[in-house]
C-alpha cells in the first residue's frame, strides 16, 4: 500500500469501528505469500473489464481482505486517471467497508465472506451511480444481449433505499451519461440483472411493489434455482436452519418465507433490456 495514509484509505473505504481495528492490524505487518499472491491477481485484471470475480487461488479469506485493503488506492488512482471524480470512484470502494459490516451481521465476527463479490471493484469496472451499481462488461460476456465488438452493463442492486420508479430512471439515466462521458468508445447497448428479485413468483405475490416495478423493466431471458438467495439478501443469513425464528414483519418477509413453507424454491431471475439511449440536446 502506498501514497494514501492508512486514515485517508479507511475513509476511502467506509471502514470504522472494530473493523478499523482488525484492518489495521492486517497491515500492520508487511504481506504474506498468501496476500501477494491475491495482489498479482488483482493487478492483472485492473483494466480488463473481467465478467467474473477472481478464482481464490488457495488464498484464504484474510489474504483476499488484506489484498483489497493493499490494492484499493491503485484502483482509485485508476479511477482518476480515467477523469472519474473521487467522490465516484469513493462510492464504489465504500462496498468494502459495507461488506465488513454485513459479514458482522451475519456472523457475528470480522471477515469478508463476499471478498470474491468485491474483486470485481477492485478491476475498475463497477459503479455506484445513483440507487444502482453498474458492471461494465464486453457484449461477448453477457451471452446473446450483444455483439461482441460492443458492451453491456451488469445491473446490482445495493441493499440502502428504496427502488421507487422515479429513482430507478434517475440512476440508470445518470449511468447513460457517465459510460458515454468516461468510456465514450464503449458504446452500451444493454443492460442485464440477475437477481432473486427477478423471480416472477415475487411481483405475482407482490404486485404492485416497487421490485416489481423494477423486474418488469427487463425480459426474463430464464430462471435458475438459487434457494437460499431470497433469505440471505432479506434476512442477511446464510443457509436455510431456523427459519421459524426469522422475523415476518414485512410484506416481503411474509413472501420470502411462505413460499419456503409450502415447498417452494426461490429462484434467480437472468433478465436483461436494452440500455437507454442518451439524451438528446436538442428541445
Amino acid at each position: 500500500m502506498t501514497g494514501i495514509e492508512q486514515d485517508e484509505l479507511f475513509k476511502l473505504l467506509d471502514i470504522h469501528g472494530e473493523d478499523a481495528f482488525a484492518c489495521a492490524s492486517l497491515l500492520a505487518s508487511p504481506p504474506g505469500d498468501g496476500t501477494r499472491q491475491a495482489l498479482a491477481s488483482l493487478h492483472a485484471r485492473l483494466g480488463a473489464f473481467p465478467s467474473k470475480s477472481a478464482a481464490a487461488d488457495g488464498c484464504t479469506e484474510t489474504d483476499w481482505i488484506e489484498a483489497l485493503l493493499r490494492f484499493a488506492p491503485e484502483v482509485h488512482r485508476h479511477h482518476l486517471s480515467l477523469g472519474i471524480p473521487p467522490e465516484s470512484s469513493a462510492a464504489i470502494l465504500a462496498d468494502v467497508g459495507l461488506n465488513l459490516r454485513i459479514n458482522r451481521r451475519v456472523h457475528r465476527r470480522f471477515g469478508l465472506d463476499t471478498w470474491a463479490w468485491l474483486t470485481l471493484h477492485m478491476a475498475g469496472n463497477i459503479f455506484r451511480i445513483g440507487r444502482l451499481q453498474f458492471h461494465l462488461i464486453r457484449g461477448d460476456a453477457g451471452g446473446s444481449l450483444a455483439a461482441s465488438d460492443s458492451w453491456v452493463v451488469g445491473v446490482h442492486i445495493p441493499e440502502d433505499g428504496g427502488l421507487s420508479p422515479a429513482v430507478v430512471d434517475t440512476s440508470f439515466s445518470q449511468a447513460r451519461e457517465f459510460f458515454d462521458r468516461y468510456f465514450p468508445d464503449k458504446a452500451v447497448s444493454a443492460a442485464s440483472c440477475d437477481s432473486w428479485m427477478l423471480d416472477p413468483y415475487l411481483a405475482q405475490k407482490l404486485p404492485d411493489s416497487n421490485i416489481a416495478a423494477f423486474a418488469r423493466r427487463f425480459t426474463l431471458d430464464r430462471c435458475s434455482d438459487a434457494p437460499s438467495d431470497a433469505v440471505y439478501f432479506t434476512f442477511r443469513q446464510r443457509g436455510m436452519e431456523n427459519l421459524d425464528r426469522l422475523p415476518r414483519e414485512t410484506s416481503l418477509q411474509r413472501v420470502v418465507l411462505e413460499r419456503i413453507d409450502d415447498g417452494g424454491v426461490w429462484q434467480l431471475g437472468h433478465g436483461h433490456l436494452v440500455f437507454p439511449p442518451a439524451r438528446s440536446n436538442h428541445a
